[in-house]
């Protein structure tokens, strides 16, 4: 699991907004529909290793996960 202080200051390395925390899955920009994934508690935030979240279906998922709502 995260650290809640470390979730407050990361950010997109792409748009520097906030990110959502999807369970301990993936760190998730909603606003670009892209995911960073979580090694071993670990951020990687590289927008090279990012991935592009094109389903409508799955955004809603993982935006209804981060806020702890089941869809």
């Amino acid at each position: 699991m995260l650290d809640a202080k470390l979730l407050e200051i990361l950010v997109c390395p792409q748009d520097r907004g906030p990110l959502l925390l999807v369970d301990d899955e993936c760190l998730y920009n909603p606003r670009l529909r892209r995911a960073y994934r979580i090694d071993d508690g670990i951020p990687v935030l590289l927008v090279d290793e990012a991935v592009d979240i094109t389903d409508d279906a799955e955004h809603r998922r993982l935006v209804a996960a981060a806020s702890g709502q089941a869809e």
